[in-house]
């Protein structure tokens, strides 16, 4: 009891002043780095160390599996369940990979981040109509070269009891379009840290886990290989969840 209150006095007193001002700084270096011209390395090397800064401020034990099993080289789609905030925290700081995130497009009105998002090159999805789609699939093309990669919840939202929902399949579909590998990742310990249903809480002092899943190369294109891609990669993340987080449970914002 003592402890989990010296935990949270650390993380009221400490770690949210310092984390508000390191992410103020991220957003304002992103944005300036990027508008000047290098969005490549701004876009994802300030992001990558806030992320770090911020699990390493909060105490987290942190393990990372597989990172051999991805060629740096090789541009992917990884595709990721959705266990909660800390998410972006743990794939951003310790995937190791230089990506862009693929995101919903109401998430560029967030002061200073939205606008940092933005000028970065990460991928905000308009699905207003066939057409806005495609404008996806070509931006997305233009901005994974040279080993640059994409990140994506296919869930569409973060889980409210741990467990997976169901997998939508705009990311598989630009796998297809584009034929690139995808590649799954199991996020483990996220929801544990700070589930959905905790709204603006202190972080419970949880291990958190990513495991970096081999590729799924694309082996044709169409309709068929994308729903055949999109079990697989359903299934090899479920797989590796603990015991009480494995099963389907309905998401009700899907």
């Amino acid at each position: 009891m003592i402890t989990t209150l010296l935990y949270r006095i650390y993380q009221f007193f400490i770690v949210l002043p310092i984390g508000l001002v390191l992410t103020a700084l991220t957003a304002i270096v992103t944005s300036i780095g990027s508008i000047a011209g290098n969005a490549h390395f701004w876009g994802y090397y300030p992001g990558k160390i806030w992320s770090y800064l911020i699990c390493r401020l909060l105490l987290l034990p942190i393990t990372v599996e597989g990172r051999e099993n991805i060629d740096s080289k090789q541009s992917y789609v990884f595709v990721a369940n959705h266990q909660g905030p800390m998410d972006i925290f743990l794939i951003y700081g310790f995937l190791g990979r230089n990506f862009k995130w693929m995101m919903k497009k109401s998430l560029r009105r967030i002061f200073l981040v939205g606008y940092a998002c933005e000028k970065a090159h990460h991928i905000f999805v308009d699905k207003s109509g066939p057409k806005k789609i495609q404008e996806t699939y070509d931006k997305a093309r233009e901005t994974l070269i040279d080993g640059t990669s994409v990140v994506v919840f296919p869930e569409g939202s973060r889980t409210f009891t741990g467990h997976m929902g169901i997998f939508r399949k705009g990311a598989f579909q630009l796998a297809d379009e584009l034929q690139l590998p995808v590649v799954p990742i199991t996020i483990d310990g996220s929801f544990d840290v700070l589930p959905r249903t905790a709204g603006f809480n202190f972080v419970k002092r949880h291990r958190m886990r990513l495991v970096i899943h081999h590729p799924i190369p694309p082996t044709g294109k169409g309709a068929d290989d994308i729903k055949q891609i999109m079990q697989k990669s359903y299934d090899t993340i479920m797989n590796d969840l603990p015991e009480k987080y494995r099963g389907y449970v309905e998401n009700k914002d899907q």
